[in-house]
């Protein structure tokens, strides 16, 4: 469990809240709009109304405190920028900004922040490959050439063994686990047979893994 802090509850940073919830991390959420504080009080550990470019107030909050500061602030990147600065300069340990252009990540950056998110692009790029072939069932950036993705096995894998289709020698692509009818199994050995109606989560670089399943 960590100790959260969430700077900008609109649609996004809302999102981020209930997840954390779930998940059952400890959350102070902070928004100047009341309205917006109020509609996430259910799902969060503490919450203030308050200016995040206001030095005074967010020093009041004990940033130190904080094992990640989620800044996702959507209507101001004024705002947004000033507030990662401020983090930063009163000891947060980890900044994690929200971006919507290129040029703002670039500018949080350089600027306090550890890490950006970028929620349209991301979704974007995730969209764009899941839908754009029938055999992706889901993917997962690792970074930026090297991927996991969840495909239907190829029908002439159909009763091979892994260690015989040897995928890894031939395309530096790695199996890590396969999935049928809803249970995942990790146990894959070189003996494991692919069946029909399975999938298969596979990693590697974004390209071997389009060459071995022609994406």
């Amino acid at each position: 469990m960590k100790n959260i802090l969430l700077i900008g509850l609109g649609r996004f940073g809302k999102h981020i809240a209930l997840q954390l919830n779930q998940m059952g991390h400890e959350i102070m959420a902070v928004d100047i709009n009341e309205e917006r504080v109020n509609k996430v009080l259910p799902f969060v550990t503490n919450a203030q109304i308050g200016d995040s470019t206001d030095a005074q107030f967010l020093e009041s909050l004990g940033i130190g405190n904080f094992d990640i500061c989620f800044v996702t602030i959507g209507d101001s990147f004024q705002n947004s920028l000033e507030t990662t600065s401020l983090l930063k300069e009163l000891g947060a340990k980890l900044v994690i900004s929200r971006a919507e252009r290129d040029v703002q990540e670039k500018f949080l950056l350089r600027n306090g922040a550890d890490k950006v998110v970028y929620p349209e692009k991301q979704v974007a790029k995730w969209a764009s490959i899941r839908y754009t072939d029938d055999h992706i069932l889901d993917y997962m950036e690792v970074d930026a050439s090297h991927a996991i993705f969840e495909v239907e096995v190829p029908h002439e894998w159909i009763g091979k063994t892994v260690g015989g289709l040897d995928i890894r020698r031939k395309y530096d692509i790695n199996i890590l686990a396969v999935k049928n009818e809803g249970e995942v199994s990790i146990a894959v050995s070189p003996n494991t047979v692919l069946i029909a109606g399975s999938t298969i989560l596979v990693l590697g670089d974004y390209k071997a893994i389009q060459k071995c399943f022609h994406i």
